[in-house]
Formats: C-alpha cells, structure tokens, sequence
C-alpha cells in the first residue's frame, strides 16, 4: 500500500515525539518516500539530524534557510503538491486546534492548509485534553473536512495518569495507513494463495531434478495482488527473488511434496489461488545419503509420482477460484482445455514455447486466458508485470461478475 507513495511527515511538540524515529523507519522498510516538517517546539523532543538521517531528506522547520550567506525557502505549495499522504502525528492539541480553525503560524500549518492529498492525523495529549469538549469538537471539525484521524491508544501517559491519549505506537500507524488505503482496492479483504518457481527434487545431497523456471511469473501476481488490496500467500521454491510488501508472506519450499503441504495447509481460507509454479511432475523413488559416484556405464533413476497439487484443489474446491497455468509446446489449446476441465479449474493461463519471449526465464511473457465457460482472450506480448495486470484483470471481472 505504501510502496512508492510520498508521505509527508509532520511532528509537532509533544514527548511523544521521540516515537517519530521509528515511525520513519516504518514508512522507509514499507517502500515509502519521506520528506518531515517539524514544529520548533517539536525539534525539543527529537533531533531534526536524526529525522533527516532517516528519511534521506533534509528535516524542515522554518519558511526560510539562512546557510553560508545564502537565503532560501522551503515551498509549502510544492511540499503540499508533492504529498501523496500527510501524516501529522504526534499532533498535540494546540496543532489540531490550529488547523480546524484555518491558523496558519508555521511551515507545518501553512503545508497542511495547501496540501491536495489525503491527511491523517495521530492525537497525542493527556487523558483530560483527550477528553476536553473543545478538543472532541476539534476532531469532530477535522473529520468534517476530509482528514482521517487514527485513534489514539490507552496506556501510561506522561503526566503519570492512565487512559486514552496515547500516541498509536509506530505499528499501528503504519497498519492504519495501509488498512485504509486497501479499502475500496479491487481485491479489498480477499486471501490470496500464489505458488511460483520451480521445485527440486533430491537425487543425493548436491543433485537435484529441476526446471528452469525463475519465478518472476509468480511473484509479480503477488506484488499486483497485494497492490490491489488482497492478503497475499506466496509459496515459492528454490529462486533469488523476493518481494518487498507488508500484504505478501513469503513462504519457501524445495520440493513439490513441500509445496503440496503448505497449500492445503491454508487453501480453505483462500479465496483466490493461482499455480503458477512449474512443479516437478516427478521425483526420483530413492534420494542416496551421499553423492553418486561416477561410475562405468550408464545410470539409471527410478522415478515416482508427486503430489498433483493443483488437481488436488480442485477436487477440494468449495469457494476459491482456481487459476492454473498451462505451458505447452504443441496442441497448445487443447492440451490446456483439457487440464481446464481435469482438474476443475475457473481458469488457466496459456502460453507456448513457440512463441518468442515467452515461457520462462525471460521477462516478458505472451498468453491467452481461457475461462471455465471456454471464453478464450489473447494478449500481446508484454512484461510479466504487465501480463500479472492482465491475468488480474480477468480474474477480478469474473470474481466480482
């Protein structure tokens, strides 16, 4: 939710202002671009160096820069403009006040009164301030006019008392943020299972049969899926990739029997499940303790059967939607309508190796999407991210039909 967004951080003068060190942190590990603006009287509780250290952004504090003989000022339109989301947090009674009744007496109110983009505000204030009608009627105003307040906590306050006023801890600030950006996403409260990548299967201790698919497929579905909103669940084997979102868990595998385990361990609370990973249809019947040793001769492995994980969900299947894919190399159509239907599937992704920069390894990709229903879309070649948009597309328009 809060990969690549600009987020303008404003702290204001209250002891809980120590708490913004980590609260940038946060918005960094979560992808987010951070620019603050500090109140002077916030710069008494935390250190404009270490909040400019953090977020790789000068820490502002006044209108205007006197440095070396030079004078500049900072632009409270082009901050505003620049804001994807303003946080003000912790915003002390005083600010709030402020900014209910228009007041414009620092860079941080006169940032906030241009700002085009939405804005959340974090109360922080003893337990009477908390509860004083003046200010109920200060949030009451500030929600009037579009802002989102995020709830202050219950716990020991400065002043020694107990009860609300608290500032949300970190945590919660950024899950907040990240809630409430997903409402309304396509993929809103959905669960999402994606496998990717391929799977080994152990021959001795440094073999393995394998494939060459990379993951890429899989893992940019998830990255779209989470993007849209969804609780993503991707199971990976062997692969160098990663992904960077708060909304995916990463769980990785080796082998195919792994892979089977960990999908029917979560596949009932699914609501969405994509096989995108290239699983070995096959392992070898007996893995030696120790390595093979060149020999005279031939050498022969006996193979067994794996685990048909997405044949499996598919007679399993109560709710989810169900998403295969189908690489193939001739008889591309029919060979991927008849796993369609073999294994109960609402759709498969089809692509072929004869088409040029498609299948695996690469970063592009060239598929048709074929329903249940046999309603068949062809699209272009494109990159996988592209493609993951696409297949996403499909899948929403028939989930939400």
């Amino acid at each position: 939710m809060l990969s690549g967004k600009n987020i303008l951080l404003g702290i204001t003068g209250g002891i809980a202002a120590y708490k913004t060190t980590f609260l940038v942190r946060l918005l960094i590990k979560a992808g987010a671009n951070v620019k603050v603006i500090l109140t002077s009287s916030a710069s008494d509780f935390v250190s404009p160096l270490t909040l400019s250290t953090l977020s790789k952004n000068p820490a502002l504090m006044d209108f205007v820069n006197e440095e070396d003989g030079s004078v500049s000022w900072n632009n409270h339109v082009e901050l505003g403009l620049w804001a994807d989301i303003m946080v003000i947090a912790p915003a002390t009674a005083n600010t709030l006040s402020k900014m209910a009744h228009g007041t414009c007496d620092n860079l941080l109110l006169a940032t906030y009164l241009s700002a085009k983009c939405p804005v959340y505000f974090a109360p922080a204030m003893d337990l009477d301030m908390y509860k004083h009608p003046s200010t109920e009627a200060t949030f009451e105003k500030l929600i009037a006019y579009g802002n989102k307040m995020i709830p202050a906590e219950s716990g020991e306050l400065a002043s020694g008392l107990h009860g609300e006023g608290r500032l949300a801890e970190p945590e919660s600030i950024v899950a907040f943020l990240q809630n409430d950006l997903a409402q309304g996403l396509p993929l809103s409260g959905k669960k999402v299972l994606i496998t990717a990548g391929p799977t080994h299967e152990a021959i001795d201790p440094v073999r393995f049969l394998g494939n060459r698919a990379t993951g890429k497929m899989g893992f940019a579905l998830a990255k779209i899926a989470a993007e849209m909103g969804a609780k993503v669940i991707l199971v990976s084997g062997p692969t160098h990739l990663n992904v960077n979102h708060a909304n995916v868990e990463l769980i990785r595998v080796t082998s195919a029997r792994q892979m089977n385990e960990i999908c029917h361990e979560h596949y009932d609370q699914m609501d969405v499940v994509i096989g995108a990973a290239a699983v070995a249809d096959y392992r070898p019947k007996k893995v030696f303790k120790e390595k093979i040793k060149k020999q005279e001769g031939d050498l022969a492995i006996e193979l067994e059967r794996n685990p048909d994980i997405l044949l499996s969900m598919g007679e399993q299947k109560t709710h989810q939607f169900l998403v295969g894919f189908a690489l193939e190399s001739e008889n591309e159509l029919e060979n991927a309508k008849g796993k369609l239907k073999r294994k109960n599937l609402d759709a498969i992704v089809l692509n072929s190796l004869k088409d040029d920069g498609a299948g695996f390894a690469g970063d592009t990709n060239k598929i048709s999407f074929i329903d249940k229903n046999l309603e068949i879309k062809t699209f272009d070649l494109k990159t996988k991210s592209e493609v993951a948009s696409d297949i996403w597309k499909e899948i929403i328009s028939r989930i939400h039909a």
